[in-house]
């Protein structure tokens, strides 16, 4: 990653922040975190609604979030997300932090406030569905997911490549809920991609993997349920 000269001024609201957020600590929910098996360097605990309110408190500015980021708290990582400047965020940033990432919480913490709104996402979500660390492939799933949201009213070719990836992922049962949820949002977001991703669920029985046609099956009966089905009325 490019070298950025420090300021004076953002170490000092870089020690600031470090401040709020040891005030913001909950013991209660570093133990509950860890028996999910979401483990850091240091956790204090801290609420996102907490990190929310102190990101609200401090300016977007892309160094600030780069010494957040490299401080490896979880609550700087989710900070250095929320603050950073989309526009200034390079494609080197994007693959440094993915690669280095060792929890499903931050992955979408960085899709969420960050990844979604760069210019570089749609690549970025279809590379890192090719990654080989299952971080990366979670990343890259939920990031589409995420654009599926985000960016509702861009053209479906946008989103058609990820059928092309899809396939291999399906078959991963440790991804099979982050690829539920972001498949559905793929298939919800007009009639025309929500036919598509039928097409594309029902290929998934074919595949020589149980894990697959089980998850043909549970997308078949979400994407044609009436719920689905009526909201394309009603958007028309």
């Amino acid at each position: 990653m490019d070298f950025i000269i420090d300021d004076p001024k953002q170490e000092q609201e870089f020690r600031q922040i470090l401040a709020k957020i040891r005030l913001a600590k909950n013991g209660e929910t570093v133990d509950q975190m860890k028996k999910l098996g979401l483990v850091y360097k240091l956790n204090w605990g801290a609420s996102v609604i907490s990190l929310r309110e102190i990101a609200r408190q401090h300016e977007p500015n892309h160094l600030l979030a780069l010494k957040l980021w490299n401080k490896q708290w979880r609550e700087t990582m989710i900070l250095a997300a929320m603050l950073d400047v989309p526009a200034e965020v390079t494609e080197e940033q994007m693959d440094y932090w993915t690669k280095s990432l060792e929890t499903a919480e931050i992955a979408e913490v960085l899709n969420t406030y960050l990844w979604s709104k760069t210019k570089f996402a749609f690549v970025k979500s279809l590379e890192w569905c090719r990654g080989k660390k299952h971080l990366v492939r979670f990343a890259g799933l939920n990031l589409m997911g995420r654009l599926a949201i985000a960016e509702k009213s861009a053209i479906d070719e946008l989103f058609e490549p990820f059928f092309d990836v899809l396939s291999p992922l399906a078959k991963d049962p440790h991804l099979k809920q982050v690829f539920y949820r972001s498949f559905i949002l793929l298939g919800m977001k007009s009639k025309n991609m929500n036919e598509t991703a039928v097409l594309f669920a029902e290929s998934l029985k074919e595949l020589d993997s149980e894990e697959s046609r089980n998850l043909s099956e549970m997308i078949l009966s979400e994407l044609r349920s009436e719920y689905v089905q009526e909201s394309f009325v009603k958007n028309t």
